[in-house]
């Protein structure tokens, strides 16, 4: 049994925690010495009321994570199959679908365990671990899955940090090895999924709808660009929607050979497609430079990157980012501007769009917006755990 260890919460941030705020921030609790990660704390207030129980485990801004509101309720293997059983519960419906098998089976926070979230891919569970002191409860999250049976193999990805770097070793942790890629089905589409090739898979999966919308609603007949294109899965829901052409733009040198790979399996001919490799800032220069506009472009870049070039935040950059956009962007013409920056909520997303629109002289339109699928399971006392803002705009040019 794990030593449990008491830290008493400073009194302005007693209020946020009964109320169900489940990150515990360093500047909340008086400790002289932090606790070893994995440890058991016990949060009390001033008189040494109980208030909440929880791991240590340093992740972003935070140093732990609370799992129990409860007394008498203890951090062990029975409080995590209770909350790992319960979430999977919530997705009987993604587990008896026919034309999607990858999804999200329990999401952190959202699902009662900061730090932790496990996928599925077509038969095979991926554990993504967001810290050491997360890591340490291992055995009893596995042993949690186990209780399910039925699936071939376990995977893991350990996302947090030592010196600097994210840990990468052998990913595979029970089960039968798979032979990778992996194919799934989301829609009815198909993906290649890598499961034991670094920190990414091959495919986002909170952007389900997204691509669903775009294969449904907006593509036929358009010329689309996908850019921050990554493994091209936008670019594929637009060809099989019945795009005209799309065009694939990643800086990445392997996001070639895996937007074509998901192409191939498709049965789309990659061919009659353009995937160029290139800084998507050079790509913008180069388009307006040949006069090219696009019916549809899609823009989802990563929150914070650095190139040779140049450093992007999506929290101060991406007006600029989406000037550029509507610059090679027809009249009347539709862009999906998505962010996964959860440092900022929709209402300032949309602030976003309406400064770079007013800088371009357009009007717009939102048409529809999207936030995170049913799958990903959010904590409403915890905003920053609804970290997806998407907006499907059309353009009006008044020049």
């Amino acid at each position: 049994m794990r030593k449990e260890i008491t830290l008493q919460v400073d009194d302005s941030y007693i209020k946020q925690l009964r109320q169900g705020y489940p990150l515990i921030h360093q500047e909340a609790v008086k400790s002289k010495q932090p606790p070893e990660e994995g440890a058991v704390v016990k949060l009390v207030d001033s008189k040494h009321r109980f208030i909440a129980r929880g791991y240590y485990g340093k992740q972003n801004k935070g140093i732990g994570w609370v799992l129990t509101y409860h007394k008498d309720e203890m951090v062990n293997a029975k409080l995590f199959q209770s909350k790992i059983l319960t979430a999977i519960n919530k997705r009987q419906g993604f587990y008896q679908s026919e034309d999607t098998n990858a999804f999200r089976v329990f999401n952190g926070e959202g699902d009662g365990i900061g730090g932790l979230t496990i996928d599925y891919y077509a038969g095979y569970y991926l554990i993504n671990w967001y810290s050491e002191g997360i890591y340490s409860f291992k055995d009893d999250v596995v042993r949690a899955l186990d209780v399910l049976g039925n699936y071939y193999a376990i995977y893991e990805k350990k996302r947090f940090h030592t010196q600097g770097k994210y840990l990468e070793d052998d990913d595979f942790v029970k089960g039968e090895r798979g032979l990778f890629p992996i194919i799934v089905k989301e829609n009815g589409m198909h993906y290649a999924v890598y499961l034991n090739d670094g920190a990414m898979t091959g495919i986002f999966l909170d952007q389900r709808d997204v691509r669903k919308a775009i294969r449904d609603t907006y593509a036929k007949g358009k010329q689309v660009l996908n850019t921050f294109s990554y493994t091209g899965a936008f670019s594929v829901a637009a060809a099989l929607g019945g795009a005209e052409k799309t065009i694939s733009v990643d800086l990445a040198k392997r996001s070639k050979p895996k937007t074509m790979e998901q192409f191939s399996i498709n049965g789309i001919d990659f061919d009659q497609h353009e995937i160029i490799v290139m800084d998507v800032f050079d790509y913008f220069k180069y388009a307006r430079r040949k006069q090219l506009q696009y019916d549809l472009v899609i823009v989802d870049p990563p929150s914070f990157a650095r190139s040779k070039k140049r450093t992007f935040s999506t929290t101060k950059d991406y007006p600029a980012l989406l000037t550029d956009v509507i610059s090679i962007t027809k009249n009347h013409g539709i862009i999906v501007a998505s962010t996964n920056n959860a440092s900022f909520g929709m209402k300032k997303f949309k602030g976003f769009i309406r400064l770079a629109c007013q800088k371009s002289q357009a009007n717009y339109k939102i048409l529809e917006q999207f936030q995170l699928p049913s799958d990903f399971q959010t904590n409403e006392q915890f905003i920053q755990s609804n970290y997806l803002k998407v907006c499907i705009i059309q353009i009006q040019k008044n020049k």
